[in-house]
């Protein structure tokens, strides 16, 4: 990287992580209540399972206008244009909570999911001028921002339920305030501060390109296979575990306020190690850090799902979650980035996060399911099969380019 090239690089990194921080207090507010908010009001624990499918639904309908509009405008609108669409589908959840409305609810969630992809996209913006031997770590500055409001989120439960009860609103529609403030503030400081623009400086002709599904297609072969399927598979093991650990939680009399912990501790799991993971894919590849993440995930869903009524081991096979997800999708965004020509980059990213997207909407969706039907132990043990392909193809690629690097 060139000397005028670090000083807009330091400037978007930090800007980006101030915007993470805000905007992963709405998140992890909203994770945590979302489900519980969604079957207080709809009276079903089936139909509370598919708040977390509209969360990543949500996010998969809006990562590809969003890569569209970055490609063509910049990374600055888009992202604004995600945030503030998460805030007012934030907004929509407290009305739909206030007037008891299960069909509001869910579609405040579908549009809160849009704040999602504009956290996902946030860490493509970070490395749009990053040199090539600093991809993983300048990924995982931005993630690991997210640790600090992601935390904090879900442990806002009891002080959420005290301002709802200022505003005459249900106790688990006072995090969902939080959301909507801090996702508005997340778009507004984007706005204001993301300058230069990331996109532009790094890609002066990005305004030509076609972006969309057809053109990451011829792309999708050899590592970046790997990195989409590892990110997809991946999320969908962590999303299926997590969305219903809440539920189960409460089926057993869990309270409110160890289940909020227990999220917020999975989610530190999720984000507070990125600069490691980060600088172990600069360092060692991201292929073996993949691999560290697999495992880490079948060890995670085998803990959490012989737990029976053990928080303790519930809270220590939710942390492993973070971690495996995290090791996974550093490493394969890394793996992603490096494998594309930069002009090729913005629409082949959006791909992922799409798959990434839809991956764990219908890992929530299957989760509801197997919850209903045989318990958290049967959906634990169908999560951990996900990583098997995962490996399988991480292991084919180690293979193939060592063979490549033998002549």
């Amino acid at each position: 990287m060139t000397n005028g090239q670090t000083f807009p690089q330091t400037r978007t990194l930090t800007l980006l992580a101030i915007v993470q921080v805000i905007g992963g207090i709405g998140n992890g507010a909203g994770l945590a209540v979302g489900v519980l908010l969604l079957k207080d009001v709809s009276g079903s624990e089936a139909i509370a399972g598919t708040a977390t499918v509209m969360l990543t639904l949500g996010a998969a309908l809006a990562t590809m206008p969003l890569v569209r509009l970055a490609v063509r405008a910049g990374r600055r609108p888009a992202l604004t244009v995600g945030w503030v669409l998460g805030g007012l589908g934030a907004g929509l959840v407290v009305a739909g909570a206030e007037f008891e409305q299960t069909v509001m609810v869910m579609a405040g969630l579908l549009m809160f999911g849009c704040s999602t992809a504009a956290n996902l996209q946030s860490r493509f913006a970070a490395v749009d001028r990053a040199a090539p031997n600093q991809i993983g770590r300048s990924l995982s500055i931005v993630m690991w921002s997210t640790t600090v409001g992601a935390v904090a989120g879900p442990n806002l439960i009891d002080v959420g339920a005290a301002v709802a009860d200022r505003l005459s609103l249900p106790d688990l529609a006072g995090p969902m305030v939080f959301s909507t403030v801090g996702f508005l503030l997340a778009g507004l400081i984007t706005w204001i501060g993301l300058r230069p623009e990331p996109l532009e400086l790094s890609e002066p002709d990005a305004g030509k390109a076609r972006p969309g599904i057809r053109a990451a297609l011829p792309h999708l072969h050899g590592p970046v296979l790997t990195a989409v399927v590892t990110v997809a598979g991946s999320h969908a093991v962590m999303v299926g575990v997590m969305s219903l650990t809440p539920v189960h939680m409460e089926n057993h009399g869990a309270a409110l306020k160890v289940i909020g912990l227990t999220i917020s501790l999975h989610i530190a799991g999720m984000f507070a190690l990125s600069p490691l993971f980060g600088w172990l894919s600069d360092r060692l590849g991201a292929r073996p850090v993949i691999l560290g993440g697999q495992v880490t995930l079948i060890a995670a869903v085998a803990i959490a799902g012989t737990a029976g009524h053990s928080d303790v081991q519930i809270t220590i096979g939710l942390i492993l979650l973070g971690i495996g997800w995290s090791a996974s999708v550093i490493a394969a965004a890394a793996l992603l980035t490096a494998s594309l020509d930069p002009a090729d980059r913005p629409t082949v990213q959006g791909v992922s996060d799409l798959a990434m997207s839809l991956a764990g909407a219908s890992g929530g969706l299957l989760a509801g399911v197997l919850m209903a039907w045989s318990g958290f132990g049967l959906l634990s043990a169908v999560a951990g099969t996900i990583t098997i392909p995962v490996m399988a193809l991480v292991l084919i690629g180690r293979r193939v380019s060592r063979e490549l690097a033998a002549g």
